[in-house]
């Protein structure tokens, strides 16, 4: 008697063909990804203007270099260290170039004014070096100073951001806006509920 044919295995290794080619494929996708991250500085705990860096002030952290940011590689740490800060920055901050040197106090004919705004008020990653619009959206029959008065449009001013810092519950973060003296008066009088800042273009560190 003839003997049955021998079923074919063509389909399955096909089939795992693919699947090796699959997995070849993932790899190199993986590699390729982590290949994006580099080791950078990165603050290890919050710092004040003009505060002199040591070694316990840094970490390091991988991040992507894809973010536009000049951050300062891990290889160039003994350059850091000494360094002042040239704003107030929280924990967590990368570090750029940009924020390292010379203290940024206000100069002539500018003020710092601090506001505190609540999620919705501010985009969630401003942060120190920041450049801003700060509007304030005055109540029905009141301007943007809390006054009596017909005006109805809103008021908007150019500011620096030079710190940003949330409270113990995180319900509130303290936005602290360097701008021109007279526009921080205005802003100062203006009622806390009523404020918003924005972010515009060029305004990273």
């Amino acid at each position: 008697m003839a003997s049955a044919p021998r079923p074919r295995r063509l389909p399955y290794l096909l089939v795992g063909v693919l699947l090796v080619l699959g997995c070849a494929a993932g790899g190199v996708v993986v590699a390729t990804r982590v290949g994006h991250q580099e080791p950078v500085l990165v603050l290890a705990r919050s710092v004040t203007v003009g505060q002199v860096l040591s070694k316990k002030d840094l970490r390091e952290e991988s991040l992507s270099d894809g973010s536009g940011l000049a951050f300062i590689p891990v290889s160039s740490r003994a350059q850091v260290e000494g360094r002042p800060v040239a704003y107030s920055l929280p924990a967590g901050t990368p570090l750029t170039k940009k924020l390292l040197g010379k203290a940024h106090i206000p100069s002539a004919g500018q003020a710092v004014a601090a506001v505190g705004l609540k999620a919705g008020q501010f985009p969630p990653g401003v942060q120190p070096g920041n450049r801003v619009t700060v509007v304030v959206t005055p109540t029905a029959g009141g301007d943007a100073t809390g006054s009596t008065s017909s005006s109805s449009q809103s008021s908007a001013w150019d500011a620096s951001v030079t710190d940003v810092r949330s409270d113990s519950t995180d319900q509130t973060t303290v936005i602290s806006l360097q701008m021109a003296q007279e526009d921080a008066r205005q802003l100062a009088a203006a009622p806390t509920g009523q404020i918003s800042v924005v972010m515009v273009h060029g305004g990273g560190q």
